[in-house]
């Protein structure tokens, strides 16, 4: 039956790859969804496939491009144990769909950024000081806004310069704490009061969310005469991964950091610096200029 492949296919997504449960429940519905349109998947052929394509036609090119991912990865599991001799999913084409550039700060923006918060922690008010601590990590680390508020108190490092992070799927990643990170760090742990708490920004019911975060990035965003809608906990993330890139990181090592599972999630930032390149060469070589001229 389709139902008993899908769950072999999922089982084994699980035990060999360390499939997340989110990310197994998006293929179950991925495959579930085109068999109801194409029939049972472990028997369909190339005919059968191709009604997809006008089934999906209303999609987004990135929600097609998923879906024809989770179909092929499912055929070649069944031709690897032996159900089928073929793939029919072939027959379907992936759309060309573009990823959006991330939005980005310059280095002046985040310095600015960053003063704003220094000139506010100097009285060492707790409110302050863990506001510069989460601006440290988040562009200094490269931390995601869930990884960041949910560390665990003993995360912070004494000797060896390195958090330990438990991002998507679970898995473990070692990302570098910079000397002014850990002494933001150092500065939030000497005024936090929650001796209880195994939390390292703990709240009332537990630690700090998402949602806080990001309003506390944007209301000190406005305070330093930023553009609230161009600063987020995200943006903050890719400025870090961005500014590794201009100054020469490898993108290997970078992918490592940001904890990404796959490299083309990383080569996102390789276009982003071009971005800036072309616009550099458009605002600043001599010909743009003499043609400005006229």
């Amino acid at each position: 039956m389709m139902s008993a492949a899908i769950d072999a296919f999922l089982a084994m997504l699980a035990a060999e790859r360390g499939a997340a449960a989110n990310t197994l429940a998006a293929y179950r519905r991925d495959l579930e969804g085109a068999g109801e349109v194409a029939g049972d998947l472990e028997r369909a052929g190339k005919a059968d496939l191709s009604c997809l394509t006008r089934a999906w036609a209303d999609l987004a090119p990135s929600t097609v491009a998923r879906k024809i991912s989770a179909l092929r990865q499912f055929y070649g599991f069944c031709m690897d144990e032996g159900w089928r001799g073929d793939d029919p999913s072939a027959v379907l084409v992936r759309p060309q769909a573009r990823r959006p550039l991330p939005k980005i700060l310059s280095h002046a923006e985040v310095e600015r950024f960053l003063t704003q918060a220094e000139e506010e922690a100097a009285g060492d008010k707790p409110n302050a000081v863990r506001m510069l601590a989460l601006l440290e990590l988040l562009y200094g680390s490269g931390l995601r806004a869930t990884e960041l508020v949910s560390l665990p108190i003993t995360a912070v490092p004494r000797d060896a310069p390195f958090l330990s992070i438990t991002g998507k799927g679970g898995q473990q990643r070692m990302v570098p704490v910079s000397r002014r990170a850990k002494e933001a760090l150092g500065r939030w742990v000497a005024v936090r009061s929650a001796p209880g708490s195994p939390h390292l920004f703990p709240s009332r019911t537990g630690y700090i969310s998402r949602i806080r975060l990001y309003q506390l990035v944007k209301e000190l965003a406005l305070r330093a005469g930023l553009d609230p809608a161009k600063v987020s906990p995200h943006v903050l993330r890719h400025a870090f991964a961005t500014h590794l890139l201009e100054g020469g990181a490898d993108l290997r090592v970078l992918q490592t950091l940001l904890g990404h599972a796959d490299i083309a999630t990383t080569q996102i930032y390789t276009h982003v610096d071009s971005a800036r390149l072309v616009a550099l060469v458009n605002e600043r070589h001599p010909l743009a200029a003499a043609r400005a001229g006229g």
